[in-house]
């Protein structure tokens, strides 16, 4: 078995710090105007992105750049103009999906690592050994693939590198191909602008039609309206008995709302067929979603590499996270209706919140800066880069040493007893709240 690549996430030099500390091998970040994640993007200037890589090479680690645009002619003719700067910062590789864009790259700079993006939809081993022939080192393939499809790949290009998504939001567009939001808000997803509008409800409204045919409203205000539940089971005339349930409830419906992937339980066979890196994704989540799934996904490489039995506690841990409900995506085949969640288009809020983070500590007291509100007595959990640990706090104090009946929330420090065990570094170290399951 060979040892994969974890990649990870970085929005921010934030997220690079955690994700190396918490045993990512490698991170992806990539300029504004040239990727897909224009928001929550820090990494806006040549100064930033040198920054990130310097980091990571200190780290002894890789920096990805994400330059994976579906360019227009306006940001071909910038293109190179932009990209000599960081080049000279010299990121390991870049990750493009644009056929001209790569001709000019590997015209001006031959020697430049390029990882094919999973934009560019490689789903079959021609298309991967087309690309192996034009110079690139690595394809990310497209999330539609099944486990058998990787393997078939592996063994028809065994030259070249391959990467897999193995967790983070799935798109409801063939690999984030999407229209939707470019068609309806004017901001396309497919220049790094997108609205998510897969992901909202749509509420039926009463309607007619004017002198030419459309259809206008007749109500002001959809929510006037009295709501009755809608069940609505949906057949394709050509595929009869393959039957896809819809639902409206008083929160309207959200039949293009995907779940997301998590894959932690197939890692072992992926490292078996010879996969070369396991890809996080998730550049706009939270500091703590990078530490968490990092962490879990390092564990499972490090279990499979030492054979041991994948240990199940791992999907429960992952399930700390908000998420829409998970799947396993294409990896194995599924009825349709495991794939979306038509109920609700906001996350779930997970099993654990974050309520604060490690400021200080001495032999007796931990000094969080709050967060979320918790309280003496809650199921409390420490996650760190050496492990995690599950205690509880009898008491809590202010800065000022008076007794504290809850921490309100973010704003608030707190104190609370130092826990037993308590690794020494507590650097990138989150504390958590077990919320209580129904």
């Amino acid at each position: 078995m060979t040892t994969p690549e974890l990649l990870a996430p970085a929005g921010t030099p934030e997220h690079l710090e955690t994700a190396f500390a918490y045993g990512a091998d490698a991170v992806y970040a990539g300029q504004p105007r040239y990727s897909l994640r224009v928001r929550n993007n820090s990494f806006k200037d040549v100064a930033a992105l040198g920054a990130g890589i310097e980091r990571a090479h200190q780290l002894g680690k890789q920096f990805y750049l994400v330059s994976n645009i579906a360019p227009h002619n306006d940001k071909v003719r910038s293109y190179l103009r932009d990209l000599a700067p960081v080049l000279e910062q010299r990121p390991d590789a870049l990750i493009m999906s644009d056929p001209g864009l790569i001709m000019l790259v590997r015209e001006t700079w031959p020697d430049q690592p390029i990882h094919l993006s999973v934009q560019a939809n490689a789903v079959n081993w021609a298309t991967v050994e087309f690309w192996r022939r034009q110079g690139i080192n690595r394809v990310i393939l497209s999330r539609e693939l099944a486990l058998n499809e990787i393997r078939e790949i592996r063994e028809k290009v065994p030259a070249m590198e391959l990467e897999v998504f193995v967790h983070g939001a799935l798109c409801m567009a063939y690999s984030g191909r999407c229209l939707l939001s470019g068609y309806m808000n004017h901001r396309d997803a497919n220049q790094g602008a997108c609205t998510n509008a897969c992901r909202w409800d749509y509420k039926e409204v009463q309607h007619s039609t004017d002198q030419t045919g459309d259809l206008i409203a007749t109500s002001a205000n959809s929510a006037v309206r009295e709501f009755e539940p809608k069940e609505i089971l949906l057949e394709e005339p050509n595929r009869p008995g393959g039957y896809i349930p819809a639902y409206e409830d008083e929160h309207g419906t959200y039949i293009m709302n995907s779940k997301d992937l998590r894959a932690v339980q197939h890692v072992s066979e992926l490292i078996k067929m010879g996969v070369h890196s396991l890809k996080i994704e998730g550049r706009t989540k939270s500091t703590y979603y990078v530490a968490r799934t990092t962490q879990v996904y390092r564990r499972a490489i490090d279990d499979a590499l030492a054979g041991k039995a994948f240990d199940m506690h791992m999907m429960d841990e992952l399930e700390a996270l908000s998420n829409r409900g998970y799947t396993e995506g294409f990896l194995r085949r599924h009825v349709p209706q495991e794939y979306q969640t038509y109920e609700q288009g906001s996350s779930f809020l997970g099993t654990q919140q974050v309520v604060g983070t490690i400021t200080d500590t001495d032999d007796r007291w931990l000094t969080i800066d709050v967060k979320n509100k918790f309280a003496p007595g809650d199921q409390l959990e420490l996650v760190t880069p050496a492990g995690n640990l599950r205690f509880s706090a009898a008491t809590m104090e202010n800065r000022h040493g008076e007794a504290m009946d809850y921490a309100p929330g973010s704003g608030h420090i707190v104190k609370i007893p130092k826990p037993e065990n308590l690794p020494e570094n507590l650097d990138f170290t989150y504390l958590t709240r077990i919320l209580p399951q129904n």
